[in-house]
């Protein structure tokens, strides 16, 4: 084990990709397809990794399931002084939720990441004093709150946002998945605190949010490649570079990102295809894609086969 703290605050920046989950045809997990997933998500040279999250389906795991995946991930990272290793504390109740932050502290994650509670619409009051529960149990360790209000409800503002992290110096970066994210990332990287924000929602607004102050995204992972592609245009200066890729992904982006459960479906297509795990599986409810939805995933294989190392010579009659 390194004896050297990592520098969290400058790896949590950049691309930083939710981790899938593979299952078997039969629903079953797949470790060995998630420790492939790590470390095929790891040789793109990305500085930080997120897990569970949404595109993690999370909410489809068991505890054992979790806590067997998360061990996996942590111990494939802790050698490794230059990734961190964001966990991700979805629970509803504070009181796992506090529980699962602790343990995932001490078993050596790098940062946190809370997803406010909203099932049944909790009060505004009580979604953050969760926060601040998980917040003050971990402090000093880095923490991201994610606010994804499409996916959860969840109002939350920037002078609120302000205010927890003037009260916890341990609250470091916000993830941004409103819709549009651009005007809240701004707000968030304004005032005596500035807070960095993460965009979310696969990127589909990420060159505005990196106009507006953004310092990193957080997308699915079966595509790593090109969001590091984007981001070593942006940081060279190239924002045209950039802006154009950004653009040849975007038909793409905007139809899978209808719903979570179908980006989830999608991204795992494309993972098979790249030879990462065996099975598209989803666990139900789910999204069954279509036929059509699937030569879409052939037609994106295709045009990005220079970016996807997987796809080189993909055969042109295969994108029709």
């Amino acid at each position: 084990m390194t004896d050297t703290p990592k520098n969290t605050e400058a790896l949590v920046r950049g691309v930083s990709p939710v981790l899938e989950v593979p299952f078997r045809d039969n629903g079953d997990l797949d470790p060995e397809g998630f420790t492939t997933v790590v470390d095929r998500v790891l040789a793109t040279g990305v500085s930080s990794v997120m897990f569970p999250g949404f595109a993690s389906e999370f909410h489809k795991l068991d505890d054992g399931e979790r806590e067997l995946l998360t061990g996996m991930l942590l111990d494939r990272t802790r050698e490794e002084p230059g990734v961190a290793a964001i966990v991700s504390v979805p629970d509803h109740a504070t009181r796992h939720a506090v529980a699962q932050a602790e343990s995932a502290a001490e078993r050596g994650a790098d940062a946190l990441n809370v997803l406010p509670p909203h099932f049944l619409g909790p009060s505004r009051e009580a979604v953050l004093t969760h926060v601040r529960a998980v917040l003050a149990a971990v402090d000093p360790l880095p923490v991201v709150v994610q606010y994804a209000p499409a996916q959860t409800g969840t109002a939350l503002d920037a002078p609120t946002l302000h205010q927890l992290a003037a009260e916890h110096a341990n609250l470091r970066w916000v993830k941004v998945e409103s819709a549009p994210p651009g005007r809240l990332i701004a707000a968030l990287a304004a005032g005596t605190r500035p807070l960095p924000a993460l965009v979310g929602y696969a990127g589909l607004q990420l060159p505005d949010a990196l106009r507006r102050g953004a310092v990193g995204v957080q997308p699915g992972c079966s595509f790593t490649e090109l969001y590091v592609e984007l981001w070593r245009r942006w940081e060279a200066g190239d924002e045209d570079g950039c802006v154009a890729l950004h653009t040849r992904m975007t038909p793409y982006l905007s139809y899978w990102m209808q719903s979570v459960e179908l980006i989830v479906a999608a991204e795992k297509e494309i993972s098979v295809r790249r030879g990462w795990f065996g099975s598209a599986h989803c666990r139900a409810p789910g999204y069954r894609l279509d036929q059509e939805e699937l030569r879409m995933i052939n037609r994106f294989c295709a045009e990005f086969a220079d970016l996807l190392p997987e796809f080189t010579g993909l055969l042109p009659e295969l994108a029709r």
